[in-house]
């Protein structure tokens, strides 16, 4: 058994017998809640015995007498496959006259003189084994009314009286099955097969009915020249009476088979699963139908019920388990077991009495989009036991949701049937059961829907004019439309003419084939919306200017100077219609192998009106003539004559030869047949040959009528074969064709990938290699190596998850590969499998390998409450994704005045088992930025930030609040303010009057022979004032911190940027999926501490701090 597995693998590759481990096996599973068990599994070993000798004389029959040949093949397991071929190993025709029965014998209603052979074969083929079983061949010698007469006329003398009996017709009469009446059993959902052969001259033609009903439709199949009706998929409905009935010109005979259908047990209700609480009261149903009827009888934990542990809430009445206030000690797995002698069913069914409080399972503030007037459904997957109750609230503070205007589901789901904008908002769902309550939060947002406001509209165009459609929208601000047009619901024509804008379609020169109907699609992420509008193209009104058209169909063909592969085509041009003839082209049609076909010969310049024309043999030739000028091409001319050329051996073979296997024992071979002209000749064929490759073989040749493929079998698996095949007909070969190199089927690989190592690189990266396996093991096309690998658990909470196989694949013979996208910390097992055209084969032993440590992520919430005067209280939760052991926390902080001016950061150290802190001695009325982030081993985690404001004291405020004074209403500042406004008046008109005399301001000069970057009152790129600060973004900037000179905004980390990966441009993915490149990652930087900083963030690093 495989470990951690309860899978049985009996290999009797490397000795042993299959013999051995015949029998009935079952497997049971058990742990402390109870014992499941399988259906029983049958092993038997497959049989394939030979043919018994036997003695077998030949054959001797009249003209016209019937004949059954008999197979007998030796009963394997499974049963054989019967064919009858001959020596060249062709297979018998069959016929309505000829042909093989149920039982593999080969039956001859009558027989002729064509039947007389030696080589009557019967073959048995045992599919599981391989391998193919050979009757001695069976000879059989007919003798004609003539040459009997011959025989007597000898050996008599004049005056006798002689003269054997001309072949007489005869009314039918049934060779299988015998006797009036038969009868058939058959199981329900199997196929069933009915045979009726009959003897008789003329050969009898069967017919099937059914009496008192009629065959059952689109089930009903005819095998076999009508001798076998096929009824698939039977039901106890197709049990009846089935006629056949033979019938020639001289009678008829008739055969009723009585059919019954029995059943294996097949399930009308099977038990299901029951999760119960203590105290409740619960059922399993197990409800099964059969023919006969099939007993149940009820196991618990494998044990059968009567002797089973006693549960006093348990109680069985025939195919129901009734339970009554369960305990939790009444857990177990029951199976139900149904019956009868053509079958069993078998299920198990977990009763699971648990006691388990409320959880949802629906992520939280998960956003739902939907169209204003369209359905909303907000989901509440949840879990408990008892089964909670849930209830639905809209708003913080809402009351429950009731009324027609929604619909409760059973799953908890929500569903609002016309969402109007009302119905947006936050919406919580609330499951509660007696151990508990728990509640979810639920975002809905109702989007306008997508309108044409004006959609294109009906044109009629002039020919080579100009056709615009307009498409102009309103859609949701928040949705991104994209609009395509379409024509004659197809795509638009790859044409520079057509000219699609933002809503508009416009077509230059249009012309006739450009009608049809446009139809302009909107699609948004929510919705989508059309509109259509026809164009009709007319033709210009008349001018009168020179009208040009497409030429007259030439006339008068004369075909003169026939020979055997040439012929001389002559004819007279059509009027030109004012554009000259440029070039006459010229087709044929084949009247013998393809009539009503034209097919393209040649083509010449307008100017000739005769062209030798070569010809194939065994082609019945007629011609004829189209006429091109810059308009366009004339209608055909009347055909020429008909020319039937003689016949010839073939010029050319097959193309496209081509040898591969279809199973692991057999080599296809194909071919491109030639067409009906290129046969050259009556009796088309291809002469087939092979021989295996690097074998001192002689060519294999059979000789095939005119189809396509010809399949060789018994061949040994995926070995090199020369293959050619050759044409010839009635008169002769065509020239020796060329060889190919086909290979027989391949067959699964025998051996898995060994020596399988894992290098760790780092935490997210890992390199598998292994040793090839040997080619002759591979037993085809070497496609490969696939890795199959998944996490099994992580090592920081040694917990195991549903299992999530990946896989990558190695083209060609590659020994390793990388595997990336780990999870650090995490335990990983893998297997490397080799693949070739056929499949996969055997999985190496699973390898383990941990990755070690990374950085965490950062911490799952920071929540901060209980503000006081001088104090706030910090709760944080550990990171999603610690990836290693947490060693410690860090939080940084550093006060916010009303400016938005940092103040001196304070940093702490918090042991990684708390979860909270109270900070104390803070300012009061103060806002306070947090910084937070946990530590591994490696190094530290991304950080989560947070504001938060400490409580005024009111007194204090009152008292700062009276002493503050309002400086605009001073005189001396109004005096002050009046004296600066007239000085920067008297300097602004002494500049106006020097710049007017043509002098240059001094201080403009010191400007600008030594610009300051620190004073720098705009920004060059957007025009915004140097201190930046955005509403949307809580992460204050200090006061007179600047863009740097060189103009660059210099970035903070981010979470999802590789600009900080060193050598970043050069890591990428291989063709096989493995990783390249090193990491070189950036430590983050620290926040900003008094007044150093000089730097502002960049637009991306403000949206990221975000809070």
């Amino acid at each position: 058994m495989k470990p951690n597995s309860g899978t049985l693998v009996i290999n009797i590759m490397n000795g042993g017998k299959a013999e051995a481990y015949e029998g009935v096996y079952q497997c049971t599973a058990r742990n402390e809640r109870g014992a499941a068990v399988s259906n029983n599994i049958v092993i038997r070993p497959s049989r394939s015995p030979l043919w018994t000798k036997e003695k077998l004389e030949p054959n001797h029959v009249r003209e016209g007498d019937s004949l059954v040949l008999h197979c007998r093949p030796p009963v394997g397991l499974p049963p054989p496959i019967i064919f009858w071929m001959d020596n060249a190993f062709q297979r018998l025709p069959q016929s309505e006259r000829v042909s093989q029965g149920l039982n593999g014998d080969l039956y001859f209603s009558n027989v002729q003189p064509e039947d007389t052979r030696e080589d009557y074969i019967c073959y048995a083929r045992f599919n599981h084994t391989q391998t193919i079983q050979q009757k001695q061949p069976i000879s059989v010698k007919v003798f004609s009314m003539d040459s009997l007469n011959d025989t007597i006329a000898a050996n008599l003398s004049d005056t006798d009286i002689y003269g054997a009996k001309p072949v007489t017709e005869r009314q039918p009469v049934l060779l299988t099955p015998t006797g009036s009446t038969s009868t058939k059993v058959e199981l329900r959902g199997n196929v069933l097969l009915l045979e009726c052969i009959a003897a008789g001259l003329p050969t009898p033609v069967i017919r099937w009915i059914k009496e008192g009903g009629e065959l059952p439709a689109n089930r009903t199949f005819f095998e076999n020249f009508k001798k076998t009706l096929k009824i698939i998929d039977v039901s106890e409905a197709d049990s009846g009476n089935y006629k056949c009935i033979a019938r020639n010109t001289l009678g008829s005979v008739h055969h009723v088979i009585s059919v019954t259908v029995k059943a294996a047990p097949y399930w009308i209700t099977a038990p299901r699963n029951l999760v119960l609480s203590p105290g409740e009261d619960g059922t399993l149903i197990c409800r099964a139908n059969g023919n006969p009827k099939p007993s149940i009888s009820w196991l618990a934990n494998g044990v059968p019920i009567a002797i089973a542990q006693e549960d006093p809430s348990r109680k069985v009445d025939g195919d129901t388990i009734i339970f009554s206030h369960v305990q939790e000690r009444s857990s177990a797995v029951y199976q139900c077991n149904a019956s009868n002698e053509y079958g069993y069913l078998l299920a198990n069914a977990f009763v699971n009495v648990l006691a388990e409080p409320p959880r949802i399972l629906t992520p939280a503030n998960k956003l739902y989009q939907v169209i204003a007037d369209s359905p909303a459904l907000l989901d509440c997957a949840y879990f408990g036991s008892p089964k909670p109750e849930i209830e639905w609230f809209k708003g913080v503070k809402g009351s429950i949701l009731r009324g027609n205007e929604y619909v409760f589901h059973d799953n908890g789901t929500l569903e609002i049937p016309v969402a109007q904008k009302n119905s947006a908002g936050t919406y919580t769902c609330v499951a509660r059961n007696e151990l508990g309550k728990i509640q979810n939060e639920v975002q809905l947002e109702i989007k306008d829907p997508t309108m044409i406001i004006k959609q294109p509209e009906y044109k009629v165009i002039q020919r080579y004019g100009q056709a615009s459609f307009e498409c102009i929208i309103k859609h949701d601000s928040t949705l991104l439309p994209t609009v395509t047009w379409l024509k004659d619901n197809d795509e638009l024509p790859d044409d520079e003419r057509f000219l699609v804008g933002k809503d508009n379609l416009t077509i230059m020169n249009v012309t006739d084939k450009d009608d049809g109907t446009y139809t302009c699609i909107v699609n948004t992420t929510l919705d989508s919306v059309s509109a259509s509008a026809v164009l009709t193209v007319v033709a210009a009104p008349p001018t009168p200017a020179i009208i040009y058209a497409r030429p007259n169909p030439p006339f008068d063909l004369e075909l003169t100077g026939q020979l055997e592969r040439s012929i001389e085509l002559s004819w007279i041009p059509g009027d030109e219609n004012n554009s000259p003839i440029t070039n006459f082209v010229i087709e044929y049609e084949d009247a013998l192998h393809e009539p009503g076909v034209w097919h393209y010969q040649t083509e010449v310049p307008g100017t000739q009106t005769t062209v030798q024309l070569k010809l194939s043999p065994y082609v019945n030739y007629s011609f004829r003539v189209i006429a091109v000028n810059k308009i366009g091409r004339s209608q055909p001319s009347e055909p020429s004559e008909q020319y039937l050329t003689k016949s010839a051996s073939p010029d050319e073979n097959p193309a496209n030869v081509q040898g591969i296997g279809s199973e692991p024992d057999n080599l296809v071979i194909t071919w491109e047949p030639l067409k009906g002209f290129q046969s050259n000749g009556p009796g088309l064929q291809y002469k087939v040959s092979w021989r295996q490759k690097d074998v001192d073989d002689e060519w294999t040749s059979v000789i095939v009528a005119n189809v396509s493929k010809y399949i060789v079998s018994g061949t040994p698996t995926f070995v090199p074969y020369e293959i050619k095949v050759q044409a010839l007909n009635d008169l002769g070969y065509a020239p020796e064709p060329s060889e190919v190199i086909g290979h027989s089927g391949e067959d699964l690989p025998m051996v898995a990938p060994g020596n399988v190592q894992v290098h760790v690189i780092n935490s997210t990266l890992a390199k598998v290699q292994w040793d090839p396996v040997p080619l002759k093991t591979v037993r085809g096309n070497l496609q490969g190596y696939k890795v199959y690998y998944w996490k099994v658990q992580s090592l920081s909470r040694r917990s195991r998850r549903h299992v999530e196989k990946k896989i990558l694949t190695f083209r060609g013979n590659k020994t390793f590969g990388m595997l990336p996208g780990l999870e650090p910390y995490s335990s990983y097992k893998l297997n490397v499998r080799v693949v070739n055209g056929k499949g996969e084969g055997p999985a190496s032993p699973d390898k383990v390998f941990k990755t070690p440590e990374g950085v965490p992520s950062s911490p799952s919430f920071l929540k901060i409450t209980n503000p006081t005067l001088d104090s706030l209280t910090l709760e944080w939760g550990s990171p999603t994704h610690p990836n290693g052991v947490l060693t410690s926390y860090t939080l940084k902080f550093q006060p916010i005045n009303n400016t938005h001016e940092l103040g001196p950061l304070v940093e702490i150290r918090i042991p990684a088992n708390e979860s909270s802190l109270i900070l104390k001695n803070l300012n009061y009325s103060t806002r306070y930025k947090f910084y937070f982030n946990a530590q591994t081993s490696v190094g530290s985690g991304s950080q989560i930030t947070e504001e938060a404001v400490t409580i005024m004291d009111e007194g204090a405020g009152k008292a700062m609040a009276s002493r503050q004074v309002d400086i605009a209403t001073q005189g001396w500042f109004i005096g002050l303010m009046c004296a600066v406004a007239l000085l920067i008046l008297i300097l602004l008109i002494v500049c106006f009057i020097r710049r007017n005399k043509g002098g240059k301001y001094p201080v403009k000069e010191k400007e600008d022979a030594h610009a300051d970057p620190e004073i720098q009152p705009m920004k060059e790129d957007d025009g915004t004032f140097g201190e930046y600060s955005d509403a949307e973004d809580h992460k204050p900037l200090k006061k007179g911190s600047r863009t740097p000179s060189d103009r660059t905004v210099k970035k903070e980390d981010s979470d999802d940027s590789l600009v900080d990966y060193g050598e970043g441009v050069n890591g990428q993915f291989n063709e096989d999926g493995s990783f390249i490149g090193q990491y070189s990652g950036k430590k983050e930087k620290e926040p900003a501490e008094g007044n150093e900083s000089s730097e502002a963030p960049s637009p991306v690093n403000a949206m990221n701090s975000f809070v």
